[in-house]
């Protein structure tokens, strides 16, 4: 039977093959430099003010569309079309349907003095057409017109709402919890999540809604009392048997926020908005 071979540790111990020496100061790894990048990258943990974040400029959110002006350029586009896994942009007519698209940043690759990406998040609408994106727009318009007057009657002060994961991936889910965490405490306005549709003022729709979770959306969305507030939020999908969304064919949605997944600000922007704390300029 061998024994273990031994080697000089620090401070004098021994220790054995399969027993790593202690870490010491000297020869611990630098855990310090990433955080340092990743505090620049992203700002410190707690946000005073949500009204006055800035993301980082890595963040793809709003789109802005220039016109082709030569040959060159209208190929691209439309060789970016047809690059677009989900048909959100289209080149005659020129324009980007943010509720198909999972900004995934391709087209403005193929097409860069067409389409390019920026870092604002206020992009949600209470409209499904203002999701639309077109050449020589500066902005995603928020029609405060469009809001029912009994959302800010009733939920302008507090409102909380349940949350449906309609067939979702997890993503969009795992960011609409990140709203109430320490680092953006939605909390701190009277808005949040609830376990029970008795308890809430309106239904969070995440994923793309498919045939096995349209019954149970259906009895969540019904037990949540009048008046209610109904959001949807991204989910991928295609042309499949195993979606039914004929959900929003019956019910009228009164925001609806874009993202594969939808980023935490940006449904921090779009349900303050709706609820009049503050205005799309």
């Amino acid at each position: 039977m061998t024994r273990p071979t031994r080697r000089r540790g620090p401070a004098g111990r021994t220790a054995t093959a399969d027993r790593p020496p202690e870490r010491t100061e000297k020869n611990r790894p630098n855990t310090l430099f990433p955080k340092i990048l990743v505090l620049r990258s992203h700002g410190r943990q707690a946000i005073p003010d949500l009204d006055t974040v800035e993301l980082t400029p890595k963040f793809r959110g709003r789109p802005v569309l220039t016109a082709p002006c030569d040959d060159q350029t209208a190929e691209a586009v439309g060789r970016a079309a047809q690059r677009c896994p989900t048909g959100a942009l289209s080149a005659h007519p020129f324009a980007l349907d943010l509720g198909r698209c999972l900004f995934c940043g391709e087209c403005a690759r193929i097409a860069q003095s067409a389409i390019r990406f920026t870092n604002d998040y206020r992009i949600g609408s209470p409209v499904r057409e203002g999701l639309v994106v077109r050449p020589g727009q500066e902005r995603i318009p928020f029609d405060a017109a469009q809001v029912r007057p009994e959302i800010r009657r009733f939920f302008a002060e507090a409102l909380q709402l349940r949350e449906v994961s309609a067939g979702g991936d997890a993503s969009v889910e795992m960011e609409l919890g990140a709203t109430g965490n320490v680092n953006f405490d939605l909390g701190r306005h009277g808005i949040g999540f609830t376990a029970s549709p008795r308890h809430a003022d309106g239904v969070v729709v995440s994923g793309p809604v498919t045939r096995n979770m349209a019954e149970a959306l259906e009895i969540c969305y019904d037990a949540v009392a009048e008046p209610k507030v109904l959001v949807a939020c991204g989910g991928l999908f295609a042309a499949s048997r195993a979606i039914d969304r004929s959900f929003f064919d019956r019910h009228r949605v009164d925001l609806w926020l874009p993202g594969a997944p939808t980023h935490p600000m940006v449904f921090i922007d779009g349900i303050r908005t709706l609820l009049g704390r503050k205005k799309r300029e």
